[in-house]
């Protein structure tokens, strides 16, 4: 080889290297991200010239009054101005590119075919450029959707506020704010985030580095990670506010408390509501939760906290459960039928490593006592204590065995149920109305129209690169047989339980509202009234009543009334429709072929003229605490009563009273459920038990997230989807001649 043609391989080397070293570089601090706007919204291109034109049979209620109607909406969408959101759209986490919130708008209304929905971005990511980019998405939004007095889509503005606390005391968990205007001159200036451990972890994570790493590994979409890089960067950026409430500042501002985020809410005025959701899901709430401190001072306000989520593609945060995952003095109770404590499984797992490497009876029966101790101390982080640990090690520990579709590491302590039976030490008390929503991450709102595209359509999401896989199991630490102390406050457990979760992401559920027409205002009534309900995606039509006297009009759901005898209730359900392939046409010439496929994964909301039969109305009766600290299982009946339907496609009517209605007892509220006949859902078997039945699940097949579970597999199980009534509030009379 001459010398002359090694200089010239040698400079393109050195050229090499140097064009790498300063792409690192660039990279590195920024240089390639692209902002993330709100999008462009579609023009006036309604699926039907006057609103959507309405299903007859949600106006066919027994006793309904004229002119009323059901409607069908989602009040808990995100889309890609929230962080976890951005990084779930990655490719090499599955996901199919940044949603923006004009996404979200063209979602609902050619995709899911809603009537209405609201945007919940974490407040925590949103800077104030983006809070103005989300105004004006939705307005742009509202302006397509036609006349406002009859659009075909109503749009809310609003944001999530994301608390986590490390121990019960210090929780309060995530709710939704919805405003009801969207005019930038009556709504805040700027969204409430909340303070704490979500609010620093957001903002402290700059990539740097780790961009260029990741746009190496997937080099033909490394756009998306620039993207990405400068999204966090600008999070970051953006200042956080001072403890005023000045207009004219462009910060971010935080809560730290309920009272707060209440007390902030009533400064700025304006109508909003304030919505709790994901309430007993453990990956973000530390076990042994309860209510009752929200019931203290301003951490609860009746007038804007008036309903709460109890189904999202989180699971169902329904049912209450008596078990503990530790007791008062933060021993490890021991494991029973319905219920695997994750400290005795820790103990479990600590003791079988033990034996497997030679250990006496008694010395792995000590690592396991020190394993469970450790577990408790550990809280939401009780799967870190053991060094090595993985999904399959766990088993069903933590789950709910005996709940529909239950949220992953069930906490029954912040269950609906529990917060209807829960009074305070003045007899304060949550009358919530129940709905549900999707809790979707990719700009989808109202996704569980049709049970199909388990990574899309729900928020499972994993590792798909080959050499990131075989990286991070290099790194992951040595399976020993002793156990280590974590702090309950440590991060890290999201990504921990990332495998276990896979089984419990469902497609979401539906809020429906009784209204009188379609406008904003008319659903906001609905709303503010609690005449709402909420099923776990099929649209469901449900009518709860109590009934009065001859010719008096009776009374809906979500009221509170004076009875003076047994109360009398009425209950309609009438199944679903059944849905057919693709998309209507209406949905099709607005978005295009393309388009369609990218935003709706060519699926939409697509009725055909037949409908699944309702099974059964199964009756909730709680009679709320006499006084704080009385047992919650005691104060709920669930089932109280189960009333079979006869499977007729036009419905099921049912009447059922409380002949043992007792006013000594105070206060009593009931709610409805309505089943539909078994059809297949995504994780509808959660984690698959194949042998044990109620108690133990000795061999189970769980849904995998990645490379595990192939994405085309959509996990289908047949499950009997619900709609949930909000509960009728019945207190006894005053007796005649006695003050109110």
């Amino acid at each position: 080889m001459g010398q002359g043609l090694l200089r010239r391989l040698l400079l393109g080397l050195v050229l090499l290297v140097g064009a790498g070293l300063l792409w690192a570089g660039l990279v590195r601090v920024g240089v390639f991200g692209r902002v993330l706007d709100g999008g462009v919204v579609m023009g006036p291109s309604a699926p039907a010239a006057d609103g959507r034109a309405p299903d007859p049979a949600r106006a066919e209620g027994p006793g309904a009054e004229p002119g009323k109607q059901i409607l069908f909406g989602d009040l808990h969408a995100h889309t890609s101005f929230s962080s976890d959101a951005f990084l779930w759209s990655l490719p090499l986490l599955q996901g199919d590119g940044a949603h923006p919130p004009a996404d979200a708008c063209h979602f609902a209304r050619f995709c899911s075919g809603l009537d209405f929905w609201s945007i919940n971005d974490h407040a925590e990511s949103l800077t104030p450029e983006r809070w103005r980019e989300t105004i004006r998405a939705i307005r742009a939004c509202n302006e397509a959707a036609g006349d406002p007095s009859n659009p075909d889509l109503v749009s809310f503005l609003g944001w999530e506020w994301t608390q986590v606390g490390a121990t019960p005391a210090q929780h309060y968990g995530h709710k939704n704010v919805v405003l009801l205007n969207d005019d930038p001159r009556s709504v805040p200036v700027r969204p409430i985030a909340a303070g704490g451990e979500n609010l620093r972890t957001i903002r402290s994570s700059q990539p740097g580095w780790l961009t260029v790493g990741l746009a190496l590994l997937d080099f033909p979409n490394r756009q998306a990670y620039y993207d990405f890089d400068r999204f966090q960067r600008d999070t970051g950026a953006a200042p956080l506010c001072g403890s005023d409430l000045a207009v004219e500042r462009d910060c971010v501002d935080v809560a730290a408390t309920p009272d707060e985020l209440f007390a902030k809410l009533e400064a700025w005025g304006g109508e909003a509501l304030v919505i709790p959701h994901g309430t007993s899901w453990g990956a973000t709430t530390p076990p042994g939760v309860s209510w009752d401190g929200q019931l203290r001072g301003r951490s609860h306000d009746p007038e804007r906290q008036r309903l709460i989520e109890v189904y999202s593609g989180h699971g169902s945060s329904e049912e209450y459960r008596g078990w503990r995952a530790g007791d008062e003095e933060g021993a490890c109770p021991p494991p029973h039928d319905d219920y695997l404590p994750v400290c005795w499984r820790a103990g479990e797992i600590i003791r079988e490593r033990c034996r497997a490497q030679g250990g006496t009876g008694e010395e792995c029966e000590e690592r396991a006592a020190v394993a469970r101790t450790q577990a408790v101390a550990a809280g939401r982080n009780a799967v870190l204590t053991i060094p090595g640990q993985r999904g399959s090690d766990w088993g069903d520990a933590e789950q709910c065995r005996d709940c529909f579709l239950p949220a992953f590491a069930y906490r029954p302590g912040k269950s609906a149920q529990a917060a209807l039976a829960t009074r305070g030490p003045a007899g304060e008390a949550f009358r919530f109305g129940l709905i549900a929503s999707s809790d979707n991450h990719s700009a989808r709102p109202g996704t569980g129209y049709k049970e199909f595209g388990r990574v899309g359509t729900t928020d499972q999401r994993a590792l798909v690169h080959g050499t990131a896989l075989r990286l991070l199991e290099r790194l992951r630490p040595e399976p020993v047989a002793r156990s280590r102390a974590v702090a309950a406050a440590e991060p890290g457990v999201g990504t921990a339980n990332a495998e276990r979760q896979a089984s419990f992401w469902t497609s979401g559920g539906l809020v429906a509202v009784h209204a009188r027409g379609r406008s904003r205002a008319a659903i906001w009534s609905a709303l503010e009234r609690r005449e709402v309900y909420g099923t776990s995606g099929p649209r469901i039509l449900l009518w709860f009543e109590l009934l009065t006297g001859p010719g008096d009009p009776p009374v809906p759901m979500g009221a509170e009334v004076a009875v003076a005898g047994p109360p009398r209730f009425r209950v309609r359900a009438v199944g679903s429709a059944h849905a057919l392939p693709g998309c209507p046409e209406a949905s099709t010439s607005a978005l295009g072929a393309e388009e369609l496929e990218r935003l709706c994964l060519g699926e939409c909301h697509h009725p055909g003229e037949t409908r699944r039969p309702i099974i059964a109305v199964e009756v909730v009766r709680i009679r709320p605490q006499a006084m704080p600290g009385q047992a919650l299982g005691e104060r709920i009946e669930d089932p109280w009563k189960t009333l079979p339907c006869p499977g007729e496609p036009e419905g099921c009517v049912v009447e059922f009273s409380d002949p043992g209605f007792d006013p000594a007892q105070g206060e009593t509220l009931y709610y409805v459920r309505a089943l539909e006949a078994p059809s297949p859902a995504i994780n509808g078997g959660g984690l698959r038990c194949v042998a044990g039945g109620k108690g133990p699940c000795e061999t189970m097949e769980p849904c995998l997230g990645g490379l595990a579970t192939p994405p085309g597999d959509d996990c289908l199980a047949a499950v009997s989807q619900r709609a949930w009534s909000s509960p009728i509030f019945v207190r006894p009379a005053p007796l005649e001649g006695a003050s109110p």
